[in-house]
């Protein structure tokens, strides 16, 4: 294996030498020769874009002769790579049949989803050991289970040359779970670790010699909105306060007040709760959704307007929503109430909202600080300010500002919100002439989009009732060589581009607004200015509001991102790693199969019993290599045969079809019905039918109303328990399995299929097969036949050709049935019995019995 790796990298140094890399910084080219002369993981930190360094190893292997596989990009990435090529060797082919087969054939560079990628693998429709290699994107993905981990298995375990590359810009992914880096390396095959924080002496070195000038202006809120900030963080303490009182055997550190203000909240929570959601109590579930809605409130306060923020204070103030919470009753969230209406009336309803300081603090940037800074450095040409939001709502927010000036935005939204209020302050007196005006009506349907460019319509020094004027209109042409364009946009940038570093190198802003604080986006500006290099610094103003929970959200962030690193860097120093676990040799025990991962082969029989085992198949139905569950019945030893099939999700021997639902996916069959008629076919075509219910491994494996951890009383609902009650007695062939996992299932599988014929394509039911059925034979009838004893979906068929009627069918002897039912005795006798031996109820058999005891004799009839 080592002379294989020496090949590899000096193979790949004499790739170097032939193609024209793009610029990289230092801190790039590092990072680019450590992944492209060995496989590893890279694992960066947000905003240190590892697209161009993706986009350079690209262009090492985009030639005809190699066969390059992409996994886990996106649609925008796929776009942004495939004009960087030039469009050479490179196809975006997502599900186009045979006709992928001559692409793989072509060479190149390909982008496939993984659920058919693992379906070409498994139908020998790609060169396995051809493949120069696959990379991996968003690998903190990456489980044992997933697709990804699939792909890889398959590709290690017949190509033991070719090269693994992951890259991963979630540093706190991989922390969260027991030893969760190394499971992850464990199945991307891989034996490197390469870490680079923002921290990294290379990193820091290198934007260091670039920074741009940052103007940060620190934002004072007014004391009102302090008060209103208190009072909402008052009641997120006491919620969490209760939600840990209620449930005291769980570990809650990790949700507290502060945490709800980031971002990844949500996934926090996700992360924290997933294994015992199920066994919590209706409150506690409810006090969870209470601590995201006071998250939205309490950032809308910052991030939204005061008519906004007020109107949708009041929603939480009625009847059918303050039912159903707690925190509305608190003494915390009647202050909350009382004082809010302060942000909007002065006085006695005087309508006389609350500016946002940093509405004031942009048009200042806008109409003096830049064009003073243009007119001091004789700034030429086209001059881009472009202005960052989080959010869609936002940019249309700023946009409206902008256009139609922030009195006139405030009067239509109060008066769309419907907010009342007896008189106008002087400040909005202009506003009042516009509420005759049509124009409200138009835009009741708002529109928000991700990017606005607009252009300076008037000169600065035009100030008469500038209040109620717009200062910048859009543009519907083209820019301006007289008067700066300003864009808004989200930090994402939209559909076009990979992310917020592509769509600076592209527009080339001299002026960015930060309106929003955002770590990644910053560090993006970074990254940019020091690709830029140019003579005049970019210039960002960066817009915070001072001692408040956006300041304390952006701190978080950065504290919980360097944690992340630190825990990184501690586990590589201690982590063992095989030498086998890049599967490049036959010990590595990811590559076995059969039970649970151990080799297939056991030596503990002798006589070469083992040496050519019998395959073991099982039919897939195409649409479930969305789940998790075909890789690992395939690491338990079984071959897959990728099918689509009509009947079913699984077909485990000619008899046994298995349809295999969710928890939430079985809530909404049985609801919609689609469930019965699953079943009806299963059971039409099927011997054994079968419905598993399988559960999420990461939930308990119980109904919600079971094993309660919360200490309170809980609701029980058996809606779903009826259901499937019925579904049993109107199907009485029908199997219900309970599986706590896909493990859990992938092993019941196995054990199904103990000594049991192998199923087949031909016998198996497809589309074709279905509509032949469903036109020759009358459903009913169908379904009538194939409840009499005797009768299987193996000779139903020929006792429907053959047998004509059913009063033909009772004039059969037991020898002709015989011959009818494929030449099965037992078949034939027990369908004969049934047609012909009389039925009694158990009163009547014990009447029967006491009077042939007493000397009676019995008739039978025929």
């Amino acid at each position: 294996m080592e002379n294989v790796d020496n090949d590899q990298s000096t193979l790949n140094d004499t790739l170097l030498e032939k193609v024209d890399i793009e610029y990289m910084l230092e801190f790039e080219t590092q990072i680019f020769l450590d992944i492209v002369r060995s496989d590893g993981l890279i694992i960066a930190a947000k905003g240190l874009s590892l697209d161009l360094i993706i986009l350079n190893i690209l262009k090492v292997y985009q030639d005809p002769g190699n066969l390059v596989f992409v996994l886990n990009s996106t649609d925008a990435e796929q776009k942004y790579f495939d004009e960087k090529l030039k469009k050479e060797h490179i196809y975006i082919e997502h599900d186009t049949g045979d006709t992928r087969i001559e692409e793989y054939l072509c060479g190149g560079i390909h982008f496939v989803p993984t659920r058919i990628l693992v379906v070409d693998l498994l139908k020998k429709r790609i060169p396995i050991e051809k493949i120069t290699g696959i990379i991996i994107l968003r690998a903190h993905r990456i489980i044992e289970s997933c697709n990804e981990a699939f792909v890889l298995k398959l590709f290690r375990q017949h190509n033991k040359t070719g090269f693994i590359k992951a890259f991963s810009n979630s540093p706190q992914s991989f922390t969260m779970g027991f030893c969760h880096v190394e499971r992850v390396m464990r199945s991307l095959f891989l034996k490197e670790l390469h870490i680079w924080p923002r921290f990294h002496t290379i990193v820091r070195s290198t934007l260091k010699q670039y920074e741009p000038q940052v103007v940060e202006l620190h934002l004072p809120i007014s004391d009102q909105v302090k008060k209103l900030q208190t009072y909402i963080l008052d009641i997120m303490n006491g919620t969490v306060k209760e939600l840990k009182r209620l449930n005291p055997s769980l570990e809650l550190q990790e949700i507290t007040v502060e945490n709800c203000l980031t971002k990844k909240f949500h996934k926090l929570l996700q992360g924290q709760m997933n294994e015992i959601w199920h066994q919590l109590s209706s409150k506690s579930t409810r006090l969870l959704a209470e601590l995201k809605t006071l998250r939205h409130l309490l950032l809308s306060l910052f991030y939204s307007d005061s008519i906004t923020f007020y109107s949708t204070l009041l929603e939480y103030r009625k009847a059918d929503y303050a039912r159903t919470v707690d925190w509305v009753l608190s003494s915390s969230a009647d202050l909350l109430f009382r004082d809010a209406g302060a942000l909007v009336y002065s006085g006695d309803k005087v309508f006389d909202p609350e500016f946002s300081p940093k509405w004031e603090a942009l048009l200042e940037i806008l109409t003096v600080e830049i064009p003073a800074e243009i007119k001091h450095e004789n700034l030429q040409g086209n001059v881009t300010v472009l202005i960052l939001c989080s959010d869609q709502r936002t940019c249309h927010q700023l946009n409206e500002i902008l256009t139609r000036g922030p009195y006139r935005y405030l009067f239509f939204l109060a008066l769309k919100m419907k907010i009342s209020f007896k008189s106008l302050s002087d400040r909005f007196k202009n506003c009042n002439a516009l509420k005759q005006q049509n124009d409200f009506e138009s835009e009741e349907e708002e529109d928000f989009q991700s990017s606005y460019a607009l252009t300076m319509s008037q000169s600065i020094s035009e100030e008469s009732e500038k209040e109620a004027q717009a200062i910048f209109t859009p543009i519907e042409s083209g820019p301006s060589l007289n008067t700066p364009t300003v864009l808004i946009q989200t930090f994402k940038g939209g559909d076009n581009y990979v992310n917020l570093q592509n769509n600076l190198l592209t527009l080339k802003p001299n002026f960015v607004v930060m309106y929003h604080s955002d770590v990644t986006a910053v560090r993006e500006l970074e990254m940019y200015e020091a690709h830029r290099q140019g003579d005049i610094k970019l210039k960002i103003f960066f817009l915070i509001h001072a001692s408040t929970v956006e300041e304390q959200a952006y701190l978080t962030a950065l504290r919980r991102e360097k944690e992340a690193f630190e825990y990184l860097i501690e586990t590589k120093a201690s982590m063992v790693v095989p030498e086998y676990q890049d599967g490049k040799s036959d010990q590595c025990v990811a590559l076995s199969r059969g039970d649970g991962g151990v080799p297939e082969r056991n030596t503990r029989k002798g006589g070469g019993e083992n040496d050519n085992p019998q395959p073991r198949l099982v039919i897939v139905d195409m649409r479930e290599f969305r789940s998790d569950l075909p890789s690992l019945i395939h690491k338990r030893g079984l071959d897959i045969e990728p099918l689509t099939i009509s009947v079913g999700d699984y077909i485990l021997t000619p008899e046994i079809c298995v349809e295999r639902k969710s928890v939430s996916d079985l809530i909404s069959s049985l609801n919609s019905g689609r469930l019965y008629q699953q079943c009806l076919q299963m059971q039409r075509y099927y011997a054994k039918p079968m419905l598993l219910i399988e559960f999420d491994q990461n939930k308990a494996f119980g109904w919600k109303s079971q094993f309660m951890i919360s200490q309170e009383e809980s609701e029980t609902n058996f809606g779903v328990q009826e259901k499937l009650l019925l579904l049993t007695i109107h199907f009485p062939k029908l199997k219900i399995i309970w599986s706590p996992s896909p493990y859990a299932t992938a092993q019941l599988f196995e054990e199904l299929k103990q000594g049991k014929d192998e199923p087949t394509i031909e016998s198996t039911v497809l589309d074709d097969d279905l509509d032949r059925i469903e036109t020759k034979y009358n459903s009913n009838i169908y379904d009538f036949i194939q409840k009499l004893p005797g009768v299987t979906s193996k000779n139903i068929e020929t006792l429907l050709r053959n047998g004509v009627n059913i009063q033909n069918v009772i004039k059969l002897t037991e020898e002709e049935l015989k011959v009818v039912l494929n030449g099965s005795s037992n078949e034939a006798k027990l369908l004969y019995d049934t047609l012909h031996t009389e039925c009694q109820s158990e009163d009547k058999t014990k009447k029967d019995k006491s009077k042939s005891s007493k000397g009676y004799p019995r008739k039978r009839k025929n």
